[in-house]
């Protein structure tokens, strides 16, 4: 038994689990683990340091840019990944090799960051708000290219039972390196970070991504065998595929989880003072959360993916109604260096539990003929939703950020509450 076998082993070892019947994928299992979890990291680490809601934000405010504009930040980079995806599905299916579509997805990711480095060294105020809005529109249409292929390689390289701990781990790994980054930061003491810094930050992240994209394209993917959907039949999946459309709901209810993190930076920038010690703390603890919570929630979406979700949904609704009523009450909560961050922690947990979840339902609910549709399906409904949940709830902060709070709250108990009547798709619920 090689090395990697061993440490293979050690992570996702499974005796009572179902295996493939393919004796290439068995043989490759180990290898391509790994090389998901190598380009992924660097993904996520990258994902990280050009947060829309830590660092784009922070650049944002630095940088003078109008605050409707840094409201759309997060909306838009989500939902842009997303929209064009049922559109994208079907020139992604004419690959017979789908790794090469999240390559260059990679790829232009890079790019899009490269150009975000240098709004930070040469633009400010309103043109600085147009080119990074610009610039995120062009990284998300990017991403979309890698979300769709690299589901439905995960799907036809791993198992179920391996696939929710591959994104957990991927997701542990990033977050220890971006603890050990935002340390680093800390230690910087206090000061304004300057734009020198920000592009710094930005390109690296570039360079995050073109590494990623060539471990990926090592990944010794099955070719796929079959062809492309048109467009108006993956429509109708979603009115025909009740288990999809019941997938989609919950998972649009709990945007809640994305959409309420820039919330908790502003009452932090607003109530802590901007500095970037504060920033860091932020990255470090989304770092930690990422940390402890990928393995965590991974080994449980492998069990019950839908009760990853619901758990996410349910505390994200908590922390929610919490800061909430801080707001109205007590803003002298608020202003404590440590109660932010920590408050920011929980939340990440949250996020990680819905993000780790999702992704390995629809995995596990589809298979290699419908696996690329429900992805597209499901993420372009998204992507539109997000647009105007994400408008409207930051047409509502504008008003009362409170409002704002409270509507999210409310879309993460909801969401809680139809994960519990999604179907079992899990091979452990399955098979009970």
């Amino acid at each position: 038994m090689s090395n990697l076998e061993r440490a293979y082993r050690t992570l996702v070892a499974d005796p009572s689990s179902a295996q493939r019947d393919d004796s290439v994928l068995k043989q490759d299992e180990p290898r391509n683990f790994f090389l998901f979890v190598g380009s992924h990291f660097l993904t996520k680490l990258g994902d990280a340091l050009s947060n829309p809601k830590t660092t784009l934000t922070w650049l944002a405010g630095s940088l003078g840019v109008a605050g409707w504009m840094t409201a759309l930040l997060v909306p838009l980079r989500e939902s842009g990944s997303m929209l064009v995806q049922i559109g994208l599905a079907g020139v992604v299916e004419r690959f017979r090799h789908r790794k090469w579509v999240w390559s260059l997805g990679a790829l232009l990711q890079a790019a899009s960051m490269f150009g975000m480095a240098a709004v930070a060294l040469w633009l400010r105020g309103y043109a600085a708000g147009i080119a990074l809005l610009a610039l995120l529109t062009v990284f998300a249409l990017s991403r979309s290219l890698s979300s769709v292929a690299s589901k439905d390689v995960l799907g036809r390289t791993l198992p179920k039972s391996r696939r929710g701990r591959a994104n957990g781990w991927s997701a542990s790994a990033a977050g220890i390196a971006t603890l050990c980054i935002g340390a680093v930061v800390v230690g910087f003491g206090p000061g304004t970070l300057s734009s020198d810094g920000y592009a710094a930050v930005l390109a690296g992240a570039g360079l995050l991504w073109i590494i990623g994209a060539g471990l990926f394209a090592l990944v010794r993917e099955p070719g796929a065998k079959h062809g492309a959907t048109d467009t108006d039949t993956r429509l109708r999946m979603l009115f025909r595929d009740r288990r999809l459309r019941r997938f989609v709901v919950a998972r649009a209810l709990l945007m809640c989880t994305a959409l309420s993190a820039p919330y908790y930076v502003m009452l932090a920038q607003r109530h802590g003072g901007e500095t970037p010690r504060l920033l860091a703390v932020f990255i470090a603890v989304e770092g930690v959360a990422a940390m402890l919570g990928g393995p965590l929630w991974g080994k449980l979406a492998d069990r019950s993916s839908r009760h990853v979700m619901l758990i996410g949904g349910l505390s994200a609704a908590a922390l929610g109604a919490t800061l909430a009523v801080l707001v109205t009450l007590d803003t002298g909560m608020l202003g404590l260096f440590w109660f932010m961050p920590l408050m920011y922690f929980l939340l990440s947990l949250a996020h990680q539990a819905v993000r780790i979840g999702r992704k390995t339902y629809v995995v596990d609910m589809a298979d290699d003929d419908t696996r690329t549709d429900y992805v597209a399906v499901s993420n372009s409904v998204i992507g539109i939703l997000l647009l105007i949940v994400g408008g409207t709830v930051a047409a509502l902060s504008a008003w009362s950020i409170t409002a704002a709070l409270t509507l999210l709250t409310l879309m993460g108990g909801c969401g809680a509450l139809l994960c519990r009547r999604l179907p079992a798709v899990s091979d452990d619920e399955t098979c009970t």
